[in-house]
């Protein structure tokens, strides 16, 4: 799943490209993307692009006097930039592509989504707080105004564990399961440790391994063009989708604890004291 940075990166690149070109044509080719129809995507036509922002792992691309385009890739979308769009419409199939937006110029961006379960979100609205998943983000972790004391009094009170907590976009907006694992093994911090627990020191520690773990995902994906960032991502992962890899920082190796529908990943000597964390789900596999 895109992530903040990823989200980010996108934001840049779209910016660059999209800004003060035309949106002439927005083809939807599954019917199940659109979460809205009123305004409905013609409204985009013929429209400037004035500036494109991101809320969380939303983008949002603003046109001049007129709606925002706004969507979330889910777990299996992405966006692939043309510089030309192939001519004619596209056509609706089995394949990944759930729509197109084409510019004045003849470039523009797919939307795809692999897999079976269609997630991939757009939304045409008047104002982007009209989407339920943009109004109810918690405050962006590298906004300025985020500092330790903030992120405390998130945190204060909550008896989830880190590793929930971190993920959950209504207290903090952007972080996924990718980039909380990597966040916890920075902070060497049990994804299991419940968030009101933590020690002034502690909240600390995490603090700094959430700041600099985004912002050093983002400088990495600063420039790179739309379809390599999902390769960036995964290069730049020390724990994350690394099972049975030697941690780069101790050299144990790296363990896993598997849900019913993700997993996460871990270091037992950073980050447990050396004790591997319990894994359900494996137990009954193996009884």
């Amino acid at each position: 799943m895109p992530e903040l940075p990823e989200v980010e990166a996108l934001k840049d690149f779209l910016t660059e490209h999209l800004v003060g070109h035309e949106i002439v044509r927005v083809l939807p080719v599954a019917i199940s993307v659109l979460k809205t129809y009123d305004p409905p995507l013609s409204a985009l036509e013929g429209r400037e692009v004035t500036a494109v922002r991101r809320y969380g792992k939303f983008l949002d691309i603003g046109t001049a006097e007129g709606p925002h385009f706004v969507t979330h890739l889910a777990r299996a979308g992405w966006l692939h930039w043309k510089d030309r769009l192939p001519d004619g419409p596209p056509r609706p199939g089995k394949g990944p592509l759930a729509l197109r937006v084409a510019l004045e110029t003849g470039a523009g961006f797919d939307l795809t989504e692999a897999g079976t379960q269609k997630r991939l979100a757009v939304y045409v609205v008047g104002d982007p707080q009209e989407v339920p998943g943009v109004s109810r983000l918690g405050p962006d972790p590298l906004a300025d105004d985020f500092d330790e004391a903030r992120l405390a009094g998130l945190l204060s009170g909550e008896r989830r564990q880190l590793k929930g907590a971190l993920r959950d976009q209504s207290l903090i907006a952007g972080v996924g399961n990718a980039y909380s694992d990597e966040i916890l093994h920075a902070a060497r911090m049990s994804p299991f440790k419940l968030a009101a627990s933590l020690t002034e020191a502690e909240t600390g520690r995490l603090y700094t391994a959430l700041r600099d773990t985004l912002t050093e995902a983002v400088e990495r994906s600063r420039g790179v063009a739309a379809g390599r960032l999902k390769a960036e991502k995964k290069s730049g992962l020390r724990v994350h989708g690394r099972t049975g890899d030697p941690c780069p920082v101790c050299g144990d190796t790296i363990r896993e604890v598997s849900f019913s529908d993700s997993s996460l990943q871990y270091c037992p000597t950073c980050q447990t004291g050396g004790k591997p964390l319990a894994d359900r789900r494996m137990s009954r596999l193996l009884k």
